[in-house]
């Protein structure tokens, strides 16, 4: 029987949602004339909430956490609470004063009434032996301290368990956290797991469990269990046990060795031992190490810490050296950059993308993130396009493939007088390469194929992600994006026809876009209708809208993607065409036949870029973000040079172009901080002017840097170099569309000085910013991912090094200030799948500071991206969440983005509109539950809309409908970016 989590007295903290109607409550909901006299002779607010709490945490107790946030269990609770007070209040029905004891009975006399046998034994134990339990468990732990009978093996000796040192190491894990932690129970949870011959591993391994299953009770027990884990790694490391406070000094004697030790490995480059070592050493701050939560050292340590034969040679500081020290490679002051790159990546404030921190400093030091390729109508063409993928994938690549040029299926093949079997059989190879690439064997390979609109193949190309049909024409292991011009996207709302072609017939619409792209493409329908070409087929441009976003729905794929605004807004559209997006959607860039266009990605931590005021309000501090950006801009710069290219089509294009991605992370927890729900004008003014900054920092120092080093190779004639910057491109669009284009234009800064100084000083780099998902990178450094909302409060996440508790802090704290946050509310967190809007006794605007992803309506997602695209010279990794799926509820949310002037959109997630019955485990294990997705706010749907298309078949939905990977969230990290 457990009893230690059994109901607490009345007095506890005021957490239920009680159905009891109380007949002495005022309007206010309080018990004037009634009142409360506790064991210390205090006299309290009569307050019945407290009694459900009670008896919530009795059912705890009994069941283990297993069904404890079940209906039948919350119901019960609520009329056996009802039943107490009104049997409290019978016999005074004018007012009085309870004694604690009188209230406890009654509590104990209705749970018997009820047949709730097992859970009224746990109550009464509680009551009776709560101080015998509480001297006896310190009892144990005294008499496990002082008789070290337990021996633990360590290179296969044995030796008694030091349980001072043990406890020592757990009391270090809890310095400087807002909470005190309970050392006795973690040790003794620890010791009941050992045996006598334990080897000393394991016994930290039961430490860091038991610490983690304390994470969903305090977020600040994440930090408790990174902290053991760095223990952990310092002894497997430095092969002893070492404390944090002898790190200052360790971390200067290991360091050195570990570059000689990787060099010896021939892991690392050998360029590294040229530094002052000794310098640098001196230069790590040890005390960074504690700022991890356990999510973010476990990837670490698992994923990024480079090994010899499986054992790590990296602790975090030293892994952050090496990062630096790798991009600083070809600074003419190569110490002061690497101390200067080092803070900004071991501070948090910018960290670089995954295949930087990979290999940065290595011998293959492949840092860039994504690759663009245009394949070629021919058939070696095609097949060195392949190869292609394969060589840039081995060194953690992620990659995007235009396949517009290739011939459609039935198209006649000179060279054989036969006809085409089209893209898809390609594109199935694709698929398997890239599973047969695993990059290294760190992670899968990762593909996107890009197809225009136009092309005869696209209705089978929509569904190469479907369950059903040929599994020779299905691609499950790759993704697919739409590339769609604006007057596909004009015939739609308008109801036109829509004509479809093979490249080989209509070959120069792959190159052109805009009005130049209209007028090419009319003329080709009419030479259609005069039978000039026969290769050809018509269909209402609705009915394929209809088909692209039903397939979106049932597959997540492909993606909605918009050729004309990625172009007409490009800066290099006087030396190319962007013919595609990479893999997560955030990169536009020039490819060709001759072309892999290289980008290289980073992302600064808005979070950490955030100061209060006078008056108290948070604000952006423009002083520090101008600062991080221009050493962040200078690191991306440099991989382009230390960069190693296994194509040469892809070295030269980045040595003509020089483009980077630098992104942002942690806007949602800005909103947090700042106190602004997601759905709210205040959050896409502030995604307005946050993204304003970024942008303007961005390209005043790539600015600067072009003084220092000269400007890129095709910056003549780009339009930098005219003097039209992202917002000035907006006017483009608008004249090239023909109207269709809403997007607010204010601005706060003077972008007319940094319009004259790019004139005058040129750019470093033709691209500069671009929004990855950050997915891995953001966990690492214990942020919410680049621009997305929060997606639940509390959840399981599960990615390659496991699985992980993850508990809005933010929300904790702010439970804990209102007296909220107690056993019973982590049920009814994980009752209601992390969501707050049915928990009454929440307030309502708490309810709506940390409504979850699936509770904000699309079109706030897509207003806030609007804002930061007008500033954006590429684009957005935007995810669009949403709950109780429609055909309209899809057709006005992407409507509305091709009007908002997007450029792409990345994954649809939906989830559906109820929820099933689950159970949660005591030790934060959630179970396969659905989303109740309930939307709490809405954005008007873009005025004169075409009528949506009929609803799309909502097939019964399980969870989140989305073909991702089963990594972070229940979705793919999307690593080969970030």
């Amino acid at each position: 029987m457990q009893t230690t989590s059994a109901a607490a007295t009345s007095s506890d903290t005021v957490t239920s949602t009680s159905s009891a109607s109380p007949t002495a409550e005022n309007s206010s909901g309080q018990w004037v004339d009634f009142n409360v006299i506790r064991r210390n002779g205090a006299v309290v607010n009569f307050e019945p909430s407290k009694i459900a709490v009670a008896m919530t945490k009795a059912f705890l107790a009994v069941s283990g956490g297993q069904g404890a946030g079940s209906a039948r269990i919350r119901e019960l609770v609520d009329q056996l609470t009802e039943q107490v007070v009104n049997g409290l209040v019978r016999h005074r029905p004018s007012g009085g004063t309870f004694h604690i004891e009188e209230i406890q009975d009654q509590v104990e006399l209705f749970l018997m009434r009820s047949g709730e046998h097992d859970v009224a034994r746990a109550y009464v134990l509680y009551r009776e032996k709560r101080n015998q339990e509480r001297a006896a468990k310190k009892a144990s732990t005294a008499e496990v301290a002082n008789t070290p009978t337990l021996n633990v093996s360590e290179n296969g000796v044995k030796r008694p368990l030091d349980i001072v040192q043990l406890r020592n190491t757990i009391v270090e894990a809890g310095v400087d956290l807002p909470i005190e932690i309970d050392v006795d129970g973690l040790l003794n949870e620890t010791i009941i797991n050992l045996y006598d011959g334990v080897p000393v591993e394991e016994v930290f391994k039961s430490l860091i469990l038991a610490a983690r299953t304390r994470v969903e009770t305090d977020p600040s027990y994440s930090q408790v269990t990174a902290r053991l884990l760095l223990h952990t790694v310092r002894q497997e490391v430095l092969g002893e046990e070492v404390a944090q406070s002898s790190m200052v000094e360790r971390y200067v004697s290991y360091f050195p060795e570990m570059i000689r030790k990787g060099i010896e490995a021939e892991i690392l480059n050998k360029e590294l031992a040229e530094f002052d070592l000794p310098r640098l050493a001196q230069a790590i701050k040890a005390e960074r190490d504690q700022q991890f939560d356990y999510l973010g050292l476990q990837t670490l340590y698992d994923r990024y810490f480079l090994h010899i034969r499986g054992r790590r040679i990296e602790l975090p500081q030293i892994f952050f050296m090496r990062v630096a020290m790798g991009l600083a490679l070809r600074e003419n002051q190569r110490e002061e950059r690497a101390i200067e790159f080092y803070d900004m990546i071991s501070s948090f404030n910018f960290m670089s993308s995954t295949p930087t921190l990979f290999n940065s400093g290595t011998i293959h030091s492949q840092l860039s993130s994504c690759y663009l390729t245009t394949v070629p109508d021919d058939l070696g063409g095609i097949y060195d396009a392949i190869k292609d993928n394969a060589l840039l994938s081995k060194f953690a690549g992620g990659l995007g493939n235009d396949w517009t040029p290739v011939r459609a299926l039935r198209s006649h093949i000179k060279g054989t007088n036969g006809e085409s079997q089209g893209v898809v059989p390609f594109l199935k190879v694709v698929n398997d390469t890239a599973v047969a690439v695993n990059q290294g064997g760190k992670r899968k390979g990762a593909v996107c194929a890009y197809l225009e609109t136009w092309h005869l193949d696209i209705e089978e190309f929509l569904e190469l992600r479907k369950n059903t049909g040929d599994e020779r024409r299905r691609t499950h292991d790759m993704n697919t994006a739409n590339w769609i011009p604006d007057l596909f996207m004009k015939r739609v709302m308008e109801g036109g026809e829509w004509t479809l072609f093979s490249p080989s017939d209509v070959p120069d619409l792959h190159d052109k876009y805009g009005r130049s792209f209209e007028a090419a493409y009319v003329e080709y329908e009419r030479r259609a209708d005069r039978g000039e070409i026969p290769l050809h087929k018509r269909l209402p441009a609705l009915s394929l809208w209809r088909k692209m976003l039903s397939m979106l729905f049932e597959t997540g794929h492909p993606w909605i993607t918009f050729k004309d605004p990625c172009n007409i807004r490009s800066p290099q559209q006087h030396v190319g065409v962007v013919h595609s997006s990479n893999l997560c959607t955030e990169i536009t860039l020039n490819t060709s036949d001759d072309e892999i266009a290289v980008c290289n990605l980073g992302s600064v931590n808005l979070a950490a870029h955030l100061k209060q005021d006078a008056n108290g309000k948070y604000v952006l501090d423009h002083e520090k973000l101008e600062r991080t950006i221009r050493i962040a801009m200078r690191m991306l710069d440099n991989v382009i040079d230390i960069n190693f290219y296994a194509v040469d089509k892809a070295r030269n294009s980045n040595a003509r172009h020089r483009p980077v991605g630098l992104g942002m992370m942690g806007f949602q927890d800005c909103l947090h901080k700042m106190r602004v729900p997601f759905a709210s004008q205040e959050a896409v003014e502030f995604s307005d002017i946050s993204a304003e900054a970024v942008c303007y920092y961005a390209y005043k120092a790539s600015s600067e840097l072009a003084v220092e080093r000269g400007s890129y190779q095709t910056f003549k004639g780009s339009l930098w170099d005219q003097g039209v910057l992202p917002l000035d491109s907006l006017r483009k669009l608008r004249e090239e569309r023909g109207g269709y284009v809403d997007i607010n234009e204010d601005q706060t800064m003077d972008w007319d000085a940094l319009r004259a100084q790019i004139q005058k000083n040129g750019m470093r780099n033709s691209n500069c910013v671009a929004i990855a998902p950050t997915a891995t990178i953001a966990n690492i450094i214990g942020v919410s991912p680049c621009i997305e909302p929060t997606y639940r409060n509390l959840y399981v996440k599960s990615n390659l090094s496991g699985e992980f508790t993850v508990v809005n802090e933010n929300l904790v704290n702010d439970l804990k200030e209102h007296g909220l946050w107690d056993e019973v509310m982590v049920a009814d967190l994980k009752y209601f799948d992390g969501s707050l809007q049915r928990i009454d006794r929440i307030p309502a605007s708490l309810q709506e500071l940390y409504a979850t992803a699936f509770e904000i309506d699309p079109s706030w997602v897509i207003e806030c991206a609007a804002r930061r695209q007008k500033w954006i010279d590429q684009a957005q990794s935007l995810n669009i969440f949403m709950s109780g799926v429609s055909g309209k509820k899809l057709d006005d949310t992407y409507k509305l983005a091709w009007v908002r002037g997007l450029k792409t959109t990345y994954y649809l997630r939906s989830s559906s509109a109820t929820s099933t019955e689950k159970s949660t485990g005591r030790i934060g294990e959630l179970n396969a539950v659905t989303s109740a997705g309930v939307s709490t706010s809405g954005a008007s749907p873009v005025a004169g809309m075409s009528p949506a298309p009929s609803s799309l078949p909502e097939p019964e939905i399980v969870g989140e409908v989305c073909t991702m990977r089963p990594t972070d969230d229940g979705f793919d990290e999307c690593e080969a970016c970030q």
